[in-house]
């Protein structure tokens, strides 16, 4: 969608993104729900990360999974370093909003991440999700493995199957591998529904189950 349809619905051309900031922004690096670190090596763990749409209620959806040790949110697969909420939002950076879920796959399979990805949202919106329109909402799947590539593309062609069956569109997902950099977002949105329960979240999804994840 490089350069097709309205504002902030087409990524910004190479070398017209904002320039960004060299440095990170500042992270409180411990999650506000276990108190598990948000930056770390993770020896012995495996991430990806995920794009949904708002990342605040992705993220809840996330970390309440067993098996799931840690989650963060922040911007993913555009062109500028280290970006801010604002700019992110402003369609320039060509991030979207993105969850890293790291988990224990000894606890927690790969497949039940996918399922509560796919029946959490709707993936054939393109540049939006519901009310939220923009690029910074598109839904994505970067992986750090080639497994989690494979099962990623056979999970998006088991629910398409399903999508097809129910009527619905195709999907726009991008799943990418090697994942992009992930830019850490500004504490005030880590764990954001921890630290305001009543806040907003547009999780919505298409109401088709996801034939993936049983003891996956």
């Amino acid at each position: 969608m490089l350069g097709i349809g309205a504002y902030k619905q087409r990524l910004p051309a190479p070398g017209d993104a904002l320039p960004g900031r060299d440095q990170p922004l500042p992270l409180h690096n411990a999650h506000h729900v276990h108190g598990r670190p948000l930056r770390d090596d993770f020896e012995g763990l495996a991430w990806l990360q995920f794009g949904m749409g708002c990342f605040w209620g992705a993220e809840r959806m996330f970390w309440s999974i067993p098996g799931v040790v840690t989650t963060a949110v922040g911007y993913a697969g555009g062109q500028t370093p280290n970006p801010t909420y604002r700019e992110v939002c402003s369609g320039q950076t060509g991030h979207t909003e993105a969850v890293r879920v790291v988990y224990d796959p000894a606890r927690v399979g790969i497949g039940v991440l996918l399922k509560a990805f796919w029946e959490g949202h709707d993936p054939t919106q393109g540049m939006r999700q519901g009310n939220d329109v923009g690029t910074q909402y598109r839904s994505v799947i970067h992986c750090t493995g080639e497994a989690q590539y494979e099962a990623a593309l056979a999970s998006r062609e088991a629910f398409q199957a399903r999508l097809d069956d129910a009527g619905l569109g195709a999907i726009t997902t991008e799943i990418v591998y090697p994942a992009p950099r992930f830019y850490y977002a500004e504490d005030e949105h880590q764990q954001y529904l921890s630290k305001h329960p009543g806040g907003y979240c547009g999780l919505g999804g298409t109401g088709v189950s996801c034939p993936v994840g049983v003891g996956a």
